[in-house]
């Protein structure tokens, strides 16, 4: 009775959480746009306008940027507001993880790598950038040093640590993949194709 209860549940609760989280977005930008409509004086109540409308200002603003004196503009404004520390701080790092989403068809430049540890262990990590900045690489001792970020499970935080290249294992694992492992810790794995 136990057993089958938690099979029920563990099947049952990452479909609805997530059918929640999907569903209170679409309540959420569905109210928005009804917001908007009724400040332009349109009052109609049918479920589903509000967030259309809020698809295709989305979809507006896309066509929009691809316009060279709107583009332009933006980062104008952008490189204005970004003079403020606190602003620059959060703004910057939530365009940073948008950014990881979409890389507007660019290769992506995570490689999955492991680290050896001083009890013989490894740790799954990924190089993001080839490049660490110029101040950490001043301040290093001499060697090809690159910064890998080593994901904590359950969680969006991590840990980026600088490591020589000569001591990293590359792994060809998709970044995609072997975040999901680390994020789940290991629990969440793709299953292996027979060949």
């Amino acid at each position: 009775m136990k057993r089958t209860l938690a099979r029920g549940l563990m099947n049952v609760l990452p479909m609805a959480i997530s059918l929640w989280l999907f569903w209170s977005l679409f309540v959420s930008l569905d109210g928005l746009g009804v917001l908007l409509l009724e400040l332009l004086g349109i009052d109609t109540h049918v479920r589903g306008e509000g967030f259309i409308l809020v698809g295709l200002l989305v979809f507006v603003v896309g066509l929009a940027f691809s316009v060279s004196p709107i583009a332009w503009l933006y980062a104008w404004l952008e490189r204005q507001l970004m003079r403020f520390p606190l602003f620059k701080s959060v703004y910057g790092s939530i365009r940073d993880i948008a950014s990881l989403m979409n890389r507007d068809g660019k290769p992506k430049q995570q490689k999955t790598v492991l680290v050896k540890q001083a009890n013989g262990g490894f740790v799954v990590g990924f190089i993001m950038t080839d490049k660490p900045p110029r101040p950490l690489l001043d301040a290093l001792p001499e060697g090809d040093w690159v910064p890998v970020l080593f994901q904590l499970s359950y969680q969006m935080a991590g840990v980026t640590s600088l490591v020589k290249r000569e001591d990293l294992i590359p792994v060809d694992w998709s970044f995609e993949e072997a975040m999901r492992f680390n994020l789940t810790a290991g629990i969440s794995q793709t299953p292996q194709r027979q060949e």
